[in-house]
């Protein structure tokens, strides 16, 4: 028999559902999807449960309480009062949350630039100080999978497993960010598609200029440790 949650795991359910629908109009604001693509998921902090986006709503009727409870199976959990299916990429995010213990928010994206990247199966390469802050280095592209099962997990894990960038272009498909939540994830997808624009933009007035390895390295370590008010909150 399942035992009846907690108080303070409804409350963290609760607060998840709130925050990730809240997230999807951050992803609408900034040009990263449209129509119902896209999704943001959240791990919810001391069980093994995610709350992500039902699947084909678009964001317009998106609310706090059709988001999907979901297992670290990718399974919608029981007792949620889960009225919808969650989103066609549930798979992948819970591959990701079961893999990378450290991840707390994922999202996906079809944004129009880093995508155009993802579809030439191209790394945005680090030509800006603001990948070196963000990224760390160049954003790396993942393997070509198929949707519907943890392929596309599997290829997110095993290409940022190791790397300093939060963000990979899926080839042939599009963007997926990680973050210490789901905020942190949004934040990621939205400066991967700022960078990716402006590379393409440098690329066609003439081939951009690599910055330094060792100048990256100052430069994600100054933004990751000392830049804010809250630098210790990185997930890295």
């Amino acid at each position: 028999m399942t035992e009846a949650p907690t108080d303070e795991t409804k409350a963290a359910v609760a607060a998840a559902r709130e925050r990730v629908a809240a997230l999807h109009g951050e992803l609408v604001r900034y040009g990263l999807v449209i129509w119902t693509g896209g999704n943001v998921s959240q791990r919810v902090p001391g069980t093994d449960l995610f709350v992500i986006k039902p699947s084909g709503v678009s964001s317009d009727d998106l609310t706090p309480e059709n988001q999907v409870v979901c297992t670290l199976d990718g399974v919608p959990a029981d007792g949620w009062g889960n009225a919808h299916g969650p989103s066609s990429d549930t798979a992948a995010h819970a591959f990701v949350y079961r893999n990378m213990p450290e991840v707390g928010g994922v999202v996906h994206t079809h944004s129009t630039y880093a995508t155009a990247w993802a579809a030439r199966a191209e790394e945005i390469p680090c030509v800006i100080t603001a990948m070196a802050d963000e990224f760390g280095g160049p954003i790396p592209v993942g393997p070509f999978a198929i949707i519907g099962d943890d392929s596309i997990g599997r290829g997110i894990v095993d290409t940022l497993s190791g790397h300093r960038s939060r963000a990979v272009l899926m080839q042939n498909h599009g963007v997926f960010t990680i973050g210490k939540d789901a905020k942190d994830a949004v934040k990621a997808a939205v400066m991967c598609e700022d960078v990716a624009r402006t590379v393409h933009v440098s690329r066609q007035l003439g081939e951009p200029k690599a910055i330094a390895p060792n100048d990256v390295d100052r430069l994600f370590d100054r933004y990751q440790n000392v830049y804010g008010q809250n630098p210790e909150g990185a997930m890295r």
